[in-house]
C-alpha cells in the first residue's frame, strides 16, 4: 500500500476509533453536551424508558463500534458509517439539528472510505 495511503488510512483508523470510544463514554457524563437534547420529542415519547438511559445505550454501542474500528477496522468502520448514516437521518426526519445531520453525513462518508480502504484489495487507480 502507498505510504501516503496507509498514512491517510491510520488517521481514520484512530479518529474513527477514539471519537466514538470518546463519544460513547460522554454519554454517562454529559460533559461534552446533554446528548439527550438531541432526542426528538416524538422518539421520546416511544421510548420504554427515560432518555437519558436511551443516550447511554447508545454509549454502550458507540464504545463497542470504537474498539471494533480499533481491532476489526473494516468491519468496524462499516458499521461506525452505517451508525453515522442512521443518526443523521433520525435528525433529519424530526427536523432537528439539521447542521449535526449533514455533519454526520459527512462523517459517514469518512468513515465508509476508511472500510473501503480497509479491504486489502490492492486495485490500480
Amino acid at each position: 500500500m502507498n505510504s501516503n495511503v496507509h498514512f491517510v488510512k491510520n488517521i481514520l483508523k484512530y479518529t474513527f476509533g477514539v471519537v466514538p470510544i470518546v463519544a460513547g463514554l460522554d454519554k454517562f457524563t454529559n460533559i461534552l453536551t446533554q446528548w439527550s437534547q438531541y432526542i426528538s420529542d416524538g422518539f421520546a415519547s416511544l421510548l420504554p424508558f427515560e432518555p437519558t438511559t436511551f443516550m447511554i445505550i447508545v454509549g454502550i454501542i458507540e464504545i463497542v463500534a470504537g474498539f471494533l474500528v480499533l481491532t476489526r477496522t473494516k468491519i468496524g468502520a462499516y458499521i461506525v458509517s452505517a451508525w453515522l448514516v442512521a443518526i443523521a437521518l433520525t435528525l433529519i426526519l424530526s427536523w432537528n439539528y439539521v447542521d449535526v445531520a449533514v455533519r454526520d453525513l459527512v462523517m459517514a462518508i469518512a468513515a465508509f472510505t476508511l472500510a473501503k480502504l480497509s479491504e486489502g484489495k490492492s486495485t490500480p487507480v
